[in-house]
């Protein structure tokens, strides 16, 4: 485990690759307003865990549990099918296609939306993406392709096919030129960071938020300086694998980080997205690294706790509890109130 102090909190990294990138949205009434009008909509639970809290030296622990959310077992539910609805609002979405690459959650998510909004969905999947999660992508009416040797591979078959047949790509990533609908997807997570607001009856000291590309980190982090203020220790936790929102802290400017392949399969992204980046160097207070086994070990005690998940699911709480293990304090102690995501359920077996 290591940790980074960030050094542009308040104020944020200024550098020419961010200059015309939008900071994450923070306002929920809209995203709220679409979901009020889905059936499948419903607030996902948060659960407290004292036995954890004691575990990690903390008066209080929050656990956003998105296992449930709309059935389809993640907190992305919330992101690419929002794209989708708002495209669909202004008469865009019916007779498209959308295409994307997944190695699991924002796949369902797109496959979802077109279908609830008369669309088409295209997932390109690597080789290693179990067969298992290509029936599911199917049972929700989505075209799957397998294409490459890992999800960097098929998110570029996904580019190119929108590039050569005019499909729609929604990507939960951002980059030069392609921010609006990155933007408009992490806006979808600004719903369960309202709900949390009204679940809790006191403001959380510290936010434990994992992260791959940033979507959730970077939206969420947003909500807690609008809603809460600059008080919230909010701390990024990433694999030490693929640290690419703290390598480009650490660098001041956007990086592609290197590694293997980490556990944390829904976490290990190489390169920042551009709208997170600009919202984590404003908002957070600490990019946090964990190991793989740190990883194994925060999914263990969650199952323990009766939460099963994913490594990447439990990895903001791995991050707390690496932190409490090895003594480092960023003000945590028996007086803090912790709020952490679950991001998702368990993987199915093969």
């Amino acid at each position: 485990m290591e940790i980074l102090l960030n050094p542009f909190r308040g104020t944020g990294l200024t550098h020419p690759e961010l200059a015309d990138v939008p900071a994450p949205a923070a306002d929920p009434a809209r995203v709220l307003a679409l979901l009020a009008r889905c059936p499948e909509a419903a607030a996902t639970p948060l659960v407290a865990a004292p036995g954890l809290a004691q575990a990690a030296g903390v008066g209080a622990l929050w656990i956003k549990d998105e296992r449930g959310r709309m059935g389809l077992g993640s907190f992305k539910a919330l992101g690419a099918a929002h794209v989708i609805a708002r495209e669909a609002e202004e008469g865009l979405a019916r007779g498209r296609t959308y295409v994307t690459a997944s190695a699991g959650n924002h796949g369902l998510s797109v496959a979802a939306g077109a279908r609830a909004f008369g669309a088409r969905a295209r997932i390109y999947i690597a080789e290693t993406v179990p067969e298992s999660f290509a029936r599911t992508l199917r049972g929700h009416g989505a075209e799957v392709r397998r294409e490459g040797a890992d999800y960097e591979a098929s998110m570029a078959a996904a580019a190119r096919a929108a590039a050569t047949e005019g499909l729609e790509l929604i990507s939960d990533s951002s980059w030069p030129g392609y921010l609006k609908r990155p933007h408009l997807l992490m806006e979808g997570y600004l719903a369960l960071m309202a709900e949390v607001a009204g679940q809790l009856d006191e403001a959380p000291t510290h936010v434990f938020l994992q992260a791959g590309v940033g979507g959730l980190a970077g939206a969420a982090a947003a909500f807690v300086r609008a809603h809460w203020g600059a008080a919230p220790r909010i701390v990024v936790v990433e694999p030490a694998f693929a640290p690419a929102l703290a390598g480009s802290i650490a660098a001041g400017a956007p990086v592609t980080a290197s590694g293997p392949v980490s556990v944390m399969g829904r976490l290990d992204c190489k390169a920042p997205s551009l709208i997170a980046l600009k919202g984590l160097a404003r908002d957070a207070d600490g990019f946090q690294t964990i190991t793989e086994a740190e990883a194994a070990q925060g999914a263990a005690k969650a199952a323990g706790a009766g939460l099963p998940t994913t490594p990447s699911g439990a990895a903001g709480l791995a991050g707390l509890l690496a932190l409490a293990e090895q003594g480092v304090a960023l003000d945590l102690g028996p007086a803090s109130r912790v709020l952490v995501i679950l991001s998702e359920q368990p993987e199915p077996l093969e």
